[in-house]
């Protein structure tokens, strides 16, 4: 039997939690984290709660005194435990209380943890490229909540559908003026005459914690890394695409449309990144 972790109860994953008056499900009030659980660690834990921590605030969550950072790992480190996952991928979800129509009655938050065994390695580079499309008719809009990980999701769940029907391995997300955002479930990173570039965070794009310690690690490595904004043409143009997020890492792109990229950069790049940061690229 699998565990789930609702409001700090280990509870079974069959049983049922939230009501027809629950407000993530009625309006995608809340927000939520997917951490990698491997070596019996979270891999970038502080990065991870310190942006659930920026959306709480920004979406006006109001957080009793014993809801802190150190109680939300001790509930994620008991349910790996108690579901014996290792390596694992988990997923923690902040909500509204329920109650109220568009406004809320409270301003209180519940959670649910999740977690399943991790099966893909990332420890190696993956050996067949992605193939990717462009999905342009649900575009993300750059507000002040676009770099969250909030569950307003349509763009992503409509370009991953796209991607699926189009026989592809994911979708490259657009922004609100057509330029590059991210894909439906990861950063995207272009290489071109050796610069590596990734969306801005105006663009609209996640913040993510792996986007933002790869930024970090290859700029520590010498490498010249430039947040911008990346038009379809620009990616299309260039000479290397990878993609990056909490569970895997850097993904190779083998092509977009009809586009073609070898991953000669990006190999290099792993295998730095990973000879210098053993404790995540394992």
């Amino acid at each position: 039997m699998r565990y789930i972790n609702f409001n700090g109860q280990l509870i079974p994953d069959s049983d049922a939690i939230i009501g027809a008056n629950n407000r993530g499900f009625r309006y995608g009030d809340g927000l939520f984290e997917t951490i990698a659980y491997k070596q019996h660690r979270f891999v970038l834990l502080e990065e991870h709660i310190h942006r659930l921590w920026q959306g709480l605030e920004l979406m006006q969550f109001e957080l009793p005194k014993l809801f802190n950072h150190q109680f939300l790992i001790t509930q994620l480190q008991k349910l790996v435990s108690k579901n014996n996952d290792h390596p694992a991928r988990v997923r923690l979800m902040v909500y509204r209380s329920d109650g109220g129509l568009y406004d809320p009655e409270n301003l209180r938050p519940n959670f649910v943890i999740q977690s399943w065994p991790l099966l893909t390695a990332t420890n190696e580079l993956n050996k067949n490229g992605l193939d990717l499309c462009i999905y342009s008719d649900a575009r993300k809009s750059c507000d002040a909540f676009a770099n969250l990980k909030h569950n307003n999701y349509l763009p992503y769940v409509m370009g991953a559908l796209y991607a699926k029907a189009n026989r592809c391995n994911d979708a490259v997300i657009l922004n609100q003026h057509g330029l590059v955002c991210d894909s439906s479930i990861a950063n995207i990173f272009m290489i071109k005459n050796g610069r590596i570039y990734t969306p801005a965070l105006s663009q609209g794009c996640v913040k993510g914690t792996m986007r933002q310690f790869l930024i970090d690690a290859l700029t520590g490595l010498k490498y010249e890394v430039e947040e911008t904004e990346i038009s379809v043409e620009m990616l299309l143009d260039a000479d290397e695409i990878f993609l990056s997020n909490a569970i895997y890492n850097i993904r190779w792109v083998k092509s977009i449309n009809n586009q073609s990229y070898l991953p000669v950069a990006t190999q290099k790049i792993f295998y730095e990144l990973a000879k210098t940061n053993p404790h995540i690229f394992c």
